[in-house]
């Protein structure tokens, strides 16, 4: 059984939040390459940026999923990824249009059921990192909604509940 489990969905729906519930359990958690690229590119006044060059940002997300993922083969346990690679090439192939979903998509899979945040304009913020408006964030996740079943994955969307109630609905659904 595939141990990789994403959590991807919509911009400020609450996955970070969640994701530090599941590390607080004791569980590992792969960081969000776009937040950790942005940082590094705002840092050091790179252009790798989704606003600037979103090609550029894409692949370099890309590049650290796939580096993420060779790091985390050795866990024995449900190992979280925030976003991740499917995220990321579907953002090159949607700024490009390079037909790279597919290939990444069946050459790395991750565990069948991804779950997703759905849009939670009560909790959405912008900040530093994340200054896209709602509007972009829902299309991003309208997209993913679609990309995901197309490559075979089954999706369980979030409840809107509190933290620890969503972190147990995660594990409730793995566990079946």
């Amino acid at each position: 059984m595939n141990k990789f489990v994403i959590i991807s969905g919509c911009s400020g729906g609450g996955k970070s939040t969640l994701l530090q519930e599941l590390k607080r359990r004791g569980y590992t958690v792969i960081e969000e390459p776009g937040r950790r690229i942005v940082k590094e590119e705002l840092e050091s006044n790179g252009t790798a940026l989704p606003w600037v060059d979103a090609p550029a940002f894409a692949r370099r997300a890309i590049t650290m999923a796939l580096s993420d993922r060779a790091a985390a083969l050795s866990s024995d346990n449900w190992v979280f990824f925030d976003r991740g690679l499917i995220d990321a090439a579907a953002a090159l192939q949607q700024s490009t249009g390079e037909a790279i979903l597919e290939e990444l998509g069946q050459s790395h899979r991750y565990h069948h059921r991804v779950f997703l945040t759905p849009p939670w304009p009560e909790i959405y913020a912008t900040d530093k990192e994340r200054c896209h408006s709602f509007d972009l964030a829902i299309s991003e996740y309208s997209r993913l909604l679609e990309v995901y079943p197309s490559l075979g994955y089954e999706l369980s969307l979030l409840p809107k509940v509190g933290v620890k109630e969503r972190a147990d609905f995660v594990l409730n659904e793995l566990a079946e």
